[in-house]
């Protein structure tokens, strides 16, 4: 179904204006959420497009293994760090116009990543370019919920997610095609287009909304920040300055204890905090946040792994591993066109658990991955792992939202999109840290294993092959480099399904509510 169909089709399902008169009128909402949703769809494409044109930027950009996932982090940490602002932002200047900023900044910012000539430059740019877009996707829905009324909010809620989906979908493989026939750089390039359509939309139909005055917790907000960013510093240069032996993650490390501990006593008694109290005692509220945070760990650090393990490991080009992982935005996008207007009639956190156990599965069928081996096991893990997808999005939609009134919704949506962002970046600094780390512990192991009888040639005439000795070494050493990385990869994956397993019971605290109309 395409978007402009299922909006008109939305549009003809409204209620009469008396009965409900949404919040946001555009004089072409058809228009108006086509420009919504490319913004939106546009931010989600950048969180995954770059991950396979990865093992090409480290070559370009002088990184090593370990360093080159900065460009992943940098841009999740700087849209988690400034998320907690959408609410006082969209209070004091409007939907409208923080809208349209947005949109240039990420567009601007976009073509700044496609020059980038070294990693420092591509971190600072990726950072804007993250600052930019955060306030894209909660601002999105805002746009999707408060120009629908109550009858029409479950059918464009499934709009929305079918537009969050199109960045799993079609990130990767617009990612591998650019990288294949042109360059890495166009995959930040072609932003631009997107963008510049989305603004004239936007401009010509978005319309302007009330602004209120409302102060703003500077102080809580950079204690949030100083904690979220010390922790992903801790993840990201950990490994290489060998952790607390360095004197620079133990700053880290203090620096992220005590802005936490200072920032949960003034959230928790200030008179005008960052979050809205109100949020954080509805308890479906609180146990959505923490399935967020899951959903983003989980879900990225994979999306972050997998074009690595592809195009190393089993050798495909940038376009194929783009297209292999395709399978896992097909499988959310056809289950939730298919199951989604079911869903409602289902209780909520059935659907999660069920989409937990399907997802902890996916995960186990890739821990009996092997070095050789078809593309059918591939396949059919990432549509299983977009099933279980599709069954925990909007549960956890339903379950975070229904008992929310609705003027906290911006604040809720941008803590949300916190959480889960936040959960991306540690996932992926966590599982990159795991990969190479046990990539060196298994090398060593393994090589000790390697005997005499092993190995091809004689070892004690090895000078006598000259060069040919020294080929053959390298190629027993990259034997067991590729041992190693496969077993490395294959011990994220179950550390990713105990972690599915694990959120299971957080069920139990999530009370029944009343379905809305």
């Amino acid at each position: 179904m395409s978007a402009s169909s299922a909006l008109n089709g939305a549009a003809d399902s409204a209620l009469p204006a008396a009965a409900e008169t949404p919040r946001i009128v555009s004089r072409n909402r058809t228009l108006m959420l086509i420009g919504t949703m490319a913004a939106m769809a546009m931010y989600m494409l950048d969180t995954t497009i770059a991950n396979v044109a990865l093992p090409h930027m480290r070559a370009s950009l002088g990184a090593t293994q370990d360093t080159i996932t900065w460009v992943l982090t940098s841009y999740v940490l700087a849209s988690a760090v400034s998320l907690p602002l959408a609410g006082w932002l969209v209070d004091r200047l409007g939907i409208r116009t923080m809208m349209l900023a947005s949109v240039l900044l990420f567009t601007i910012a976009s073509m700044l990543c496609g020059i980038a000539q070294s990693l420092e430059q591509m971190v600072l740019f990726r950072m804007l370019q993250g600052l930019a877009g955060a306030f894209l996707s909660p601002l999105a829905q805002t746009i999707t919920l408060d120009s629908s009324t109550e009858a029409e909010r479950p059918r464009m809620m499934g709009i929305y997610t079918q537009g969050v989906m199109l960045g799993p979908i079609t990130g990767p493989i617009i990612g591998g095609y650019l990288t294949d026939n042109f360059s890495w750089r166009w995959v930040f390039y072609v932003n631009l287009p997107v963008g510049i359509l989305c603004f004239v939309l936007l401009m010509l139909y978005l319309p302007r909304t009330p602004t209120r005055k409302r102060r703003m917790d500077l102080t809580g907000w950079l204690l949030v920040a100083i904690t979220v960013s010390a922790v992903q510093l801790i993840l990201d240069r950990g490994l290489t300055l060998d952790w607390f032996a360095s004197a620079e993650i133990v700053l880290y490390a203090v620096l992220a204890l005590s802005a936490g501990w200072v920032a949960i006593f003034h959230l928790s008694g200030s008179a005008h905090p960052l979050f809205p109290p109100a949020l954080f005692r509805d308890r479906n509220f609180t146990v959505g946040l923490a399935f967020m945070f899951l959903l983003g760990l989980v879900i990225m650090s994979v999306m972050a792994l997998l074009p690595g393990l592809l195009q190393q490991i089993y050798g495909y080009t940038p376009l194929q591993a783009g297209m292999l992982m395709a399978p896992r935005g097909i499988g959310m996008l056809a289950s939730i066109t298919v199951f989604g207007p079911f869903m409602a009639r289902i209780d909520a956190r059935t659907l999660l658990a069920f989409g937990l156990l399907m997802m902890a599965t996916s995960m186990w069928m890739m821990t009996g991955w092997s070095i050789e081996m078809p593309r059918g096991p591939i396949i059919a893990a990432g549509l299983l792992q977009g099933l279980g997808m599709s069954f925990t999005f909007m549960p956890i939609n339903l379950i975070s939202f229904v008992t929310l009134p609705p003027q906290y919704r911006t604040d809720a949506t941008s803590l949300g999109n916190l959480l889960r962002n936040l959960g991306s970046s540690i996932g992926i600094s966590a599982a990159s840290v795991e990969l190479a780390r046990n990539m060196q512990v298994n090398h060593a192991e393994i090589g000790a294993h390697v005997t005499r009888t092993l190995v091809p040639f004689n070892l004690d005439q090895l000078t006598a092959y000259g060069t040919a000795g020294e080929t053959g070494l390298h190629m027993v050493d990259g034997l067991v480099n590729q041992q190693a990385a496969m077993i490395a990869y294959i011990n994220d994956f179950y550390a990713m399904t105990l972690a599915c397993l694990i959120a299971i019971p957080l069920l139990f605290f999530v009370r029944t509510a009343k379905r809305a109309p």
